[in-house]
């Protein structure tokens, strides 16, 4: 009975996210509330007032600590478009090649992971599906070409966000953690980028078949490889820019365009990509050298409630403020950039509340049912109904959240509590739950219904996101369940 209750909450933000349509914040709120009740009557939580006021601290710290990222983001993006910087970007790579088959790699494999990890929240999706309408391709098409190309890069999008509420919920090394997810991603990942391809060619274009193959392992393997040195912020950013500039040069030496003003085209395109090198050479700099490290993660911020609720941040460490070096770098060094640093800024700023209600609601519900033992509960059940074969569902719970919430972020926070006490009740190593975790919420944005419906509003399509769900949703299925298939293979080793 206890562990019915306990999946109500749940239940409650599904049902009125999906059947009521309802907004995040909204639907958070809902099981927040309802969660907050049962913890009382059901769970013997209590009523004192450092039991109530707790979990509010703890949602509204780590909302912050993720805030600090989506702003300079956000802003970075905005300085990006409204400079002209973007579309600079986006004239170039359609001058590499004249052929479909090339550019629909170029723009929904390696530019759609690079707004991924450089901004994340729907943007690859909203950016690249307008641009691949105006090369030819039809709109349903092109949005789920920009949906299911981007999604190998989400657990480390926005310079590395989902990956926080991960780190919160179990003690795992950030390296450790961010190594297992992309050797996830290195195993599967390249089946995307094929599908990439199968779907531009089913329009009637023609292209060589190594060249997804190919694609593929140049985002994944230096990907993987930064994973491993760097931790969670830089494998898609890092990825993305090296394997994209790789395939490029290959393509421009072994396929080269008939255009004649593709060298007009790459005029500026070395300043529009400065910030993300700037945020590249950053971050890399802080993670792999020991001294600056050191430093860097000597500053700590951190308060404690009655020992029973905490938070901690490394502000100088903090890849959000990374991310503001890097936005203050390029807005000094690309005098063009200097005269729409304040709209941008204000621009950002008006989208932080919406974001804040949204993480605040679902953080303060994932928060609640933590502490109350609810979310033990419902691991306890899980791990005794599926038994060993418990690694094979945790990348589709991971999924599950991204389209309960529209966000890996935000599954993450749901679900992360979640995945350890799974973990500690079948006998799998927290580390590999939160890594499933991480892996099936990635790939579940490609069914989350507010990229679905963001997207379909920048190529003409609302009303049809229905559609695009039919389309997409086989491949999350699949794509998930082959890892947790994975996974169980790495728990009978680990």
């Amino acid at each position: 009975m206890a562990e019915w209750l306990a999946l109500l909450p749940i239940l409650l933000l599904l049902l009125c996210m999906t059947a009521l349509g309802w907004s995040a914040a909204r639907s958070g709120m809902i099981g927040a509330i309802a969660a907050a009740g049962l913890a009382i009557l059901a769970f013997d939580y209590g009523t004192d007032a450092v039991g109530l006021v707790g979990p509010m601290l703890e949602a509204g710290f780590t909302t912050a600590t993720i805030l600090w990222i989506v702003f300079p983001a956000l802003a970075l993006h905005e300085v990006q478009t409204r400079s002209g910087a973007s579309e600079r970007i986006g004239s170039w790579l359609t001058s590499v090649s004249d052929r479909p088959a090339i550019l629909v790699l170029i723009l929904a494999w390696f530019f759609a992971l690079l707004l991924e990890g450089a901004a994340g929240f729907g943007t690859p999706v909203a950016l690249v599906a307008p641009m691949l309408v105006a090369i030819g391709f039809s709109p349903q098409r092109s949005l789920v070409l920009a949906l299911i190309g981007h999604a190998a890069g989400v657990s480390f999008g926005a310079v590395g966000t989902p990956i926080l509420p991960l780190l919160e919920a179990g003690p795992v090394d950030p390296g450790e953690l961010s190594l297992i997810i992309m050797l996830l991603h290195a195993a599967l990942g390249w089946t995307l980028a094929a599908l990439v391809f199968r779907l531009a060619m089913t329009e009637g274009r023609a292209g060589n078949w190594v060249l997804a193959p190919l694609a593929g392992f140049l985002f994944l393997l230096p990907a993987l490889a930064l994973a491993w040195l760097s931790g969670p912020e830089l494998p898609t950013l890092g990825g993305a820019l090296i394997g994209g500039a790789v395939f490029i040069s290959l393509v421009k030496w072994k396929w080269p365009t008939a255009q004649p003003d593709g060298a007009r085209a790459g005029d500026g395109v070395l300043s529009a990509v400065l910030p993300y090198g700037l945020v590249l050479a950053a971050i890399l700099a802080s993670r792999t050298f020991t001294p600056m490290a050191e430093a860097m993660q000597a500053v700590v911020l951190e308060w404690d409630l009655a020992g029973r609720f905490t938070g901690a941040v490394m502000p100088l460490y903090h890849p959000g403020t990374l991310l503001l070096l890097a936005l203050a770098g390029a807005v000094i060094v690309r005098p063009e950039s200097r005269a729409v640093i304040g709209p941008s800024l204000a621009t950002a700023a008006r989208r932080l509340p919406a974001v804040t209600l949204a993480l605040v609601a679902v953080l303060l519900l994932s928060r609640i049912m933590v502490h109350s033992g609810m979310i033990d509960t419902l691991a306890s059940a899980s791990a005794a109904l599926l038994g060993p074969a418990w690694p094979a569902a945790v990348p589709l719970v991971g999924a599950l959240g991204s389209f309960i919430t529209g966000s890996a972020t935000t599954s993450n926070i749901l679900f992360g509590g979640f995945q350890v006490a799974a973990a500690d009740a079948s006998g799998l190593a927290p580390l590999l739950g939160l890594a499933g975790q991480g892996f099936g919420a990635a790939i579940g944005n490609v069914i989350a219904p507010h990229n679905i419906v963001a997207g379909a509003a920048t190529v003409g399509l609302v009303g049809r996101e229905g559609a695009i769900l039919k389309a997409t949703l086989p491949v999350c299925l699949a794509y998930a369940t082959a890892g947790g298939l994975l996974l169980l293979a790495l728990a009978a080793v680990w």
